[in-house]
């Protein structure tokens, strides 16, 4: 059965939150002309203006990974981007690196530097809490982006993807498509990433339950390592020892680009082929019927970083929030985009 062909009777089954809710929230109101402040709080007045109008200038540190994966590069520019849309904002990058010793010094020279805020995508969690603490101890807000740190005092506020509910929204929408299509006995396949990171682990096991949820399981599981070449080898294995599946999810579009070429390669489009983190290839082959869905792990999270950084630099809270400080933390949605409502996503995706 080809996908093109399959009937689209679909909801949208983990809401149609949109990857902008945070741009929505952070565009309210509290405080105009704040004072300036050296604590970590952030957020003590309410005022009758927008947040978006400029305040006092204040400089923003910011750190990412090396661009060596289309989601990465994604959250650097989405950083750089949404900084110049403030004239209040003196953004200061760094290069992006894979070594925690390289990004440690980074952060130090932050510090040295005497920046208003830092935000943080660190290349690792545990080995950049220590020199997070003593920025925070500095007096300067640590915002955290994706890969947490070990210690609660390492970051003023926390800004997640949620990997746990990809796999939620991909197994709720198989679930779905079973029940849509009367699929009888489905033979269900994953693709994972990295299987020894925590946040591969997290969205097969969301997967894992939401399936359990309407009496399934994976019946042939393989796992790749997040980069073309992985995802094509993985994807032609998986193929070789199934003759026929009934539905695919791949934890990766990056890695969903090999993917799909192995399905081309073997001549095979007989499953509903979902994909994740949300490409501009993924939404591409969706709005061409190659491809079913997509579970976004949104690659704006450093570009909200850095709106939430200016907010607290400057004192201000998220109006639309009754509390007056922005949030300790911060989870973004996982939503499934699918041919119904891949045009609201598709300026959101990423370059493969």
């Amino acid at each position: 059965m080809s996908v093109s062909t399959l009937p689209r009777r679909r909801r949208l089954l983990t809401g149609v939150a949109t990857l902008a809710v945070s741009a929505v929230v952070l565009t309210g109101c509290t405080s105009n002309e704040p004072e300036p402040t050296g604590d970590t709080g952030g957020g003590t007045e309410n005022a009758a203006s927008s947040n978006d109008d400029t305040g006092e200038t204040v400089t923003i540190g910011f750190s990412g990974p090396a661009a060596d994966h289309g989601w990465l590069a994604a959250i650097n520019s989405s950083a750089q981007a949404e900084a110049e849309k403030y004239e209040d904002i003196d953004f200061q990058t760094a290069e992006g690196t894979n070594d925690p010793s390289a990004q440690i010094a980074q952060v130090e020279t932050f510090i040295n530097n005497k920046v208003d805020a830092i935000v943080l995508l660190p290349t690792d969690g545990a080995a950049l809490t220590d020199v997070a603490i003593k920025a925070m101890d500095a007096g300067i807000p640590v915002i955290n982006v994706d890969r947490e740190f070990s210690s609660p005092f390492a970051a003023r506020t926390t800004i997640l993807g949620d990997n746990y509910g990809m796999g939620v929204s991909a197994g709720t929408y198989a679930c779905q498509l079973i029940e849509d299509n009367d699929i009888a006995d489905p033979v269900i396949a994953e693709i994972a990433g990295i299987d020894s990171l925590p946040l591969t682990q997290d969205r097969s096991q969301g997967f894992k339950d939401a399936l359990e949820a309407c009496d399934q399981e994976v019946d042939n599981r393989v796992a790749a390592e997040f980069t073309v070449e992985s995802g094509n080898e993985a994807a032609a294995n998986l193929l070789q020892a199934e003759d026929k599946i009934d539905i695919i999810w791949n934890h990766d579009d990056d890695q969903g680009v090999g993917v799909k070429a192995a399905f081309d390669d073997a001549g095979r489009d007989e499953f509903f082929f979902i994909g994740g983190a949300g490409s501009k290839n993924a939404m591409q082959w969706i709005k061409d019927g190659e491809m079913e869905a997509t579970v976004l792990y949104p690659p704006t999270q450093a570009a909200d970083g850095i709106r939430l950084a200016r907010l607290i630099a400057q004192d201000k809270g998220m109006s639309d929030l009754v509390q007056v400080e922005v949030p300790k933390r911060i989870v973004l949605n996982a939503p499934v985009v699918n041919a119904d409502n891949v045009d609201q996503y598709f300026d959101l995706g990423f370059e493969s």
